[in-house]
């Protein structure tokens, strides 16, 4: 008798536990007695933060998502792509088919990465305002030919050489007030990679780095193979250069 009484109570704290085993099994909440309080182990802390320079790869140069247009007045609207086939045309100069070289749109599109669209840069709506300026800026030289002292004597030039394309850039966000070769930009701003921007110099050329994606006059790692000022997927080894950032970007 004494062990049938022990297998019943046995069998009835299974039943009156078995719930709150279910509910821990799956996620759910445990029933708790009237009166009495539950208390979860603390989370684990997240892993810090850690911020580091925008990168790309050449994969990223195929973007297929939304982009959208700043307009003169500010407002930003969806952006009607030229047709299939409207990037730049062959060789050292041209321009994007449907997009005349004195009209070219300023693209935007989301997140923090710019993206290549159609010979353009589209800059990323996350990015400050300058970041945003220099890429817009660069849209407006891409396609120019190679010229050697291009944009020294004058930021506007009917061509560029290496140097006057990141000066040109660099100004067109109000970084800089008149052109620099590429051995003044070895002292440029501070030293190390930027959080947006990042300019490769020595004493024999120059280029930059602006959210992803390569303002360059080389076309070395650029399957595109065209020279004069591009936008281009990152070098894939930068050494040899001086490497410097605009302060705070």
């Amino acid at each position: 008798m004494r062990a049938l009484s022990t297998l019943v109570g046995s069998l009835t704290m299974l039943a009156t536990s078995a719930p709150a085993t279910l509910a821990a099994s799956t996620g759910g909440v445990s029933p708790t007695a009237p009166g009495s309080s539950t208390s979860n182990p603390p989370a684990p802390p997240r892993a810090p933060i850690r911020t580091a320079p925008v990168t790309a790869r050449s994969s990223r140069l195929a973007y297929r998502g939304p982009v959208y247009e700043r307009t003169a007045s500010g407002e930003v609207i969806p952006y009607q792509l030229p047709p299939a086939g409207g990037q730049l045309s062959p060789g050292t100069g041209g321009s994007p088919v449907g997009v005349t070289a004195s009209s070219k749109p300023q693209l935007l599109v989301p997140g923090s990465l710019a993206r290549y669209v159609r010979g353009l840069a589209a800059a990323p709506m996350s990015a400050p305002a300058a970041v945003q300026e220099m890429i817009w800026a660069g849209d407006q030289i891409v396609g120019l030919p190679y010229i050697y002292g291009g944009g020294h004597g004058s930021f506007e030039s009917p061509g560029y050489d290496c140097s006057g394309t990141v000066s040109f850039a660099l100004h067109g966000a109000g970084l800089l007030a008149t052109p620099e070769d590429s051995s003044e930009l070895e002292s440029f701003g501070s030293h190390g990679l930027g959080r947006w921007v990042t300019i490769f110099s020595n004493p024999g050329h120059a280029y930059v780095d602006v959210a992803g994606l390569r303002l360059d006059t080389s076309a070395a790692d650029d399957p595109s193979n065209q020279q004069g000022p591009r936008w281009r997927p990152l070098r894939q080894q930068n050494s040899g250069y001086s490497v410097r950032h605009p302060l705070g970007f």
